[in-house]
């Protein structure tokens, strides 16, 4: 049995438009850019471009976004 997940809007001073997020099977996720990751340990990495892939696998040199290590399995 599938579960629909919750969905909540959060909003600030005013109605923020939702980031666009596509699970790619057996590849990276598809999220609409401009982005900013906040890895664990703090680290951020930028990126402006209007869809950024982020590595699921943990194998892209690239880490966290996607270098399409993951085809080489």
């Amino acid at each position: 049995m599938s579960r629909t997940p919750k969905i909540t809007r959060i909003t600030g001073d005013g109605e923020c438009d939702a980031r666009v997020v596509r699970q790619v099977r057996g590849g990276p996720i598809l999220v609409e850019g401009p982005v900013r990751i906040v890895a664990e340990d703090g680290a951020e990495v930028e990126s402006d471009r209007f869809v950024v892939a982020v590595c699921r696998c943990h194998r892209s040199a690239l880490y966290p976004l996607c270098d399409t290590s993951h085809r080489a399995l």
